[in-house]
Formats: C-alpha cells, structure tokens, sequence
C-alpha cells in the first residue's frame, strides 16, 4: 500500500511560479514512474507530466512543455512538481500519481494505482 501526500498549492498570478510536492509513504517511489495529473472544475482529470523512474524519461502534456518540471528527492521519498509561468488556465486540482504498470503508457491514468487527494491551484489573470 502507497499513501501520497500532496501540498503545495494555493493562490498565485499569471506569471507566478509554484512547487508541489508529494510525499510517499508505504514504498519508495515507483520504479515505474511518478505522475501529475490535474482536474478543472467541470472537465476532465488530465495528464500533466510525469517520470519513467529508472529509464530516465520525462513525459510532458503540450500545454506545460517548456513551463513544468517533474523532479525526485529519494532520500525524501518525494516528488516535485514545478511549475513556472503559470497560466489562468492552469487553475486546477494537481493530482500525484504512483505507477505500477509499465503495460500502459504514462500519460495514461489507469497505469496509475495509488493517488494523493489532491491540492488546489488558482491562477488569477
């Protein structure tokens, strides 16, 4: 069993630059990789980014290319996402997500089976 904790969020500006984290307990970090998903009111949960644990590669959904970095503390047990120049449209509920399959590519959310709550980000125009 894998608990995810996510903090981090809150209430910024376009432009602004915020950091979540997800601490894991229960087992280290997935080999398979770590995801961050988000959910707007009324739309879908989405894909954002996400890690290929030992492979060393990084998934990113277009929208968050170039403006997102997915990033691991192992020592913490921890990780990152960081979020730079954010957009009213990245208002949202971010979501961390602990693969366990390596069958289902990661932008996928059923490869997914462990999930935190989630932590609430508002970017105001």
């Amino acid at each position: 069993q894998v608990q995810l904790v996510e903090s981090g969020g809150g209430l910024v500006q376009a432009g602004d630059s915020l950091r979540l984290s997800c601490a894991a307990s229960g087992r280290p970090l997935s080999s398979y990789g770590m995801g961050w998903f988000r959910q707007a009111p009324g739309k879908d949960r989405e894909f954002v980014v996400a890690d290929s644990g030992s492979l060393g590669i990084t998934y990113y959904a277009d929208s968050v290319k170039g403006r997102f970095t997915i990033s691991r503390d192992i020592a913490k047990n921890t990780v990152y996402l960081q979020m730079n120049s954010l957009k009213p449209e990245d208002t949202a509920v971010y979501y961390c997500a602990y693969r366990t399959t390596n069958s289902v590519t990661p932008r996928y959310s059923s490869g997914y089976r462990y999930w935190g709550q989630g932590t609430q980000v508002t970017v105001s125009s």
